[in-house]
């Protein structure tokens, strides 16, 4: 079956995203929200991102799998995300685990979230499918790498990021020919392969594959059949169509979106404390490495409708001010000062406190005379009066979680067992 003409490939297209990962590494900010539902940015959530590149590219049929924890994620795809219309062949679908294909499955590995599915992908009537994780932050069109995978004729293409061959045991890696060709795919090796030309940079899987759907729905079918499989597709589809068939890899840096800000391509996996507080608190730099500025590639998300950010006093010592610092809808600024941080929707830091780098999730209320650095506050938490964080570690330590960056997570359970001890 060619791809029909006068029609884009993205139009032909689903985008399925897999969104059912807890994100341990990232403490307590997943104790009650699954990964990609984590809040990011200022007034975004982390699953906007590969959803925003999917709608952007000209894909207008979505499903996302859920698994852990997917109430906040789901309330936030349907306020969010809500805009697909059926009329306009346009379909977003929600799939949680709900033991559709045996009472005892849940879903067992990325692959089996798609397989488990089928009946359902079949309905769309689609041509490709692309497969995302739903829990990285870059912005990317899906329509040139569907490009590459028809031209190519490849069974599945695969989207690389360029890593130094040091860093890329982190990763699965892959070894190509001078033609793009996948001839090895390493999951997490000690010794990662060097490219054709530089050897001292490696290909790492981003995670996002193409497929013809028809010839993903048989290898799907056979996997599920085979109880030696893990159901997954890095461990187990990807390195079979390496060994048998034709696996191409594309290269992120050709179908990154950039403003013309952005000096490199842009690719964040925010799994940690610290690469999430480090991301968020980049955005706040004279000329961020992410521009989420760009309406040419706008990242769409749940729009609360909220009054204007508002800042007040005028004093010495008590000005309601913000430097370098992102500052959302229905946070009051009132004599607090606020520097290289985010204040996500609906912040109220009091007087005489200050925010210095530091990531307040939404409706975080900051007390009098609190003094903040270094910071992620997850959402809704009442900072007590008078609190000093980020001046002395072993203090810092024995109530919150204090990463091995020098980084501080404040929860508000957190919290309550230092009021009951302290009194």
């Amino acid at each position: 079956m060619k791809p029909q003409p006068n029609q884009r490939l993205s139009s032909q297209a689903m985008a399925f995203v897999l969104a059912g990962g807890r994100g341990s590494r990232l403490n307590e900010l997943t104790d009650r929200r699954a990964k990609p539902a984590v809040y990011f940015g200022g007034k975004t959530r982390i699953i906007d991102f590969a959803l925003s590149n999917a709608l952007n590219s000209g894909i207008r049929k979505m499903a996302i799998a859920t698994q852990y924890k997917a109430h906040s994620l789901i309330r936030h795809m349907q306020r969010g995300w809500n805009f697909f219309r059926a009329e306009r062949n346009e379909y977003l679908d929600i799939l949680p685990a709900s033991q559709r294909v045996d009472e005892s499955k849940w879903y067992m590995g990325t692959a089996d979230a798609v397989a488990q599915n089928i009946d359902i992908i079949e309905d769309y009537g689609v041509k490709y499918v692309v497969i995302l994780a739903g829990d990285h932050v870059y912005k990317m069109d899906y329509e040139i790498m569907l490009m590459q995978h028809v031209e190519t004729g490849a069974d599945v293409t695969i989207g690389c990021l360029t890593v130094p061959r040091r860093e890329a045991s982190a990763f699965g890696c892959m070894a190509v020919d001078a033609t793009g060709r996948i001839t090895e795919f390493l999951e997490k090796p000690k010794d990662p392969p060097g490219m054709p030309g530089d050897p001292s940079q490696t290909l790492a899987s981003m995670g996002i594959y193409v497929f013809d759907w028809q010839f993903l729905r048989e290898l799907l079918i056979r996997d599920a059949e085979d109880p030696h499989s893990s159901h997954d597709f890095g461990h187990d589809l990807i390195p079979q169509i390496v060994k048998y068939g034709k696996a191409m890899a594309h290269k992120f840096s050709e179908s990154c979106v950039t403003s013309g800000l952005e000096t490199e391509p842009y690719w964040r996996d925010v799994g940690t404390v610290d690469a999430f507080w480090q991301a968020n608190i980049d955005l706040t730099d004279f000329t961020p490495k992410l521009d989420l500025y760009d309406n040419a590639w706008p990242i769409w998300t749940y729009a609360e409708l909220v009054p204007p950010a508002k800042f007040i006093h005028d004093e010495d010592g008590r000005r309601g001010s913000a430097v370098s610092s992102l500052v959302s809808g229905d946070c009051i600024v009132s004599g607090s000062e606020v520097r290289n941080s985010l204040l996500f929707t609906g912040c109220r830091a009091h007087s005489f406190s200050s925010l210095d780098y530091t990531v307040a999730l939404p409706y975080v209320d900051i007390g009098r005379g609190a003094l903040l650095s270094r910071c992620v506050v997850d959402r809704g938490v009442k900072i007590p009066a008078g609190l000093v964080v980020g001046e002395d570690p072993e203090e810092d330590a024995k109530w919150f979680r204090r990463t091995e960056g020098g980084v501080v997570l404040i929860t508000q359970a957190m919290l309550d067992r230092r009021a009951a001890v302290l009194g």
